[in-house]
């Protein structure tokens, strides 16, 4: 039991908005593709289920006002989604999440919270955690080569080609190559996702992104 929780830990989107529940569960499952993200369009719901399995519980402001003593209890856990106003006295001691923000900035805050909200990652499954890595013996799982490397850090930093090619004393062209493969090696198209295996894959921190 203990070895499939750190494999798969189970995280809990509790929000009345489908839309918000559907979108919030595809980016997470993006970043974490180990785990298990189970959607409650209520509280009531989640209390039906099995409340206390759950290693991080998203929740909108409402739940959290409404049932602040048992988030309280699990206030490391929880990352209240809010639209981007000024918080509430409820959610000031609690990690928060702007859910009125575009997919890139969405990523960013996501993989910031993961790395950094709970313990510097300590709290995270050890399958999931992924020091950055100084060493240039690191191989990349999908191939990528340093040179690739040093491309796609640069890209998720928000350099364009040509600060790119300046930067590494190389040519437009062959930075525009490098990214090419680093996609089609990937299996990405945008730059969020790149965003998400850089920081995944401990090629940067969140906070320089």
């Amino acid at each position: 039991m203990s070895v499939n929780m750190k494999l798969s830990p189970e995280i809990a989107i509790i929000e009345a908005n489908t839309l918000t529940c559907m979108g919030l569960r595809g980016l997470i499952e993006r970043m974490m593709p180990q785990a298990v993200v189970r959607t409650f369009n209520s509280f009531e719901q989640l209390m039906r289920d099995t409340p206390d399995m759950y290693f991080h519980y998203f929740i909108s402001a409402q739940t959290l006002v409404e049932h602040s003593a048992f988030f309280v209890e699990r206030k490391e856990k929880t990352i209240v989604l809010t639209n981007g106003t000024t918080g509430t006295p409820q959610t000031s001691h609690f990690h928060t999440l702007n859910i009125y923000q575009n997919e890139d900035n969405m990523v960013r805050a996501l993989l910031q919270l993961q790395q950094y909200a709970h313990a510097h990652g300590r709290h995270l499954p050890q399958g999931m955690r992924k020091p950055i890595s100084g060493t240039t013996a690191y191989t990349d799982p999908n191939g990528l080569s340093q040179r690739e490397i040093e491309v796609l850090i640069l890209i998720v930093r928000g350099l364009t080609n040509k600060e790119i090619a300046d930067h590494l004393c190389i040519s437009t062209t062959t930075v525009i190559s490098h990214r090419k493969n680093i996609m089609e090696k990937l299996n990405v198209r945008s730059v969020s996702g790149l965003t998400i295996y850089a920081v995944m894959n401990g090629y940067i921190e969140a906070d320089r992104i």
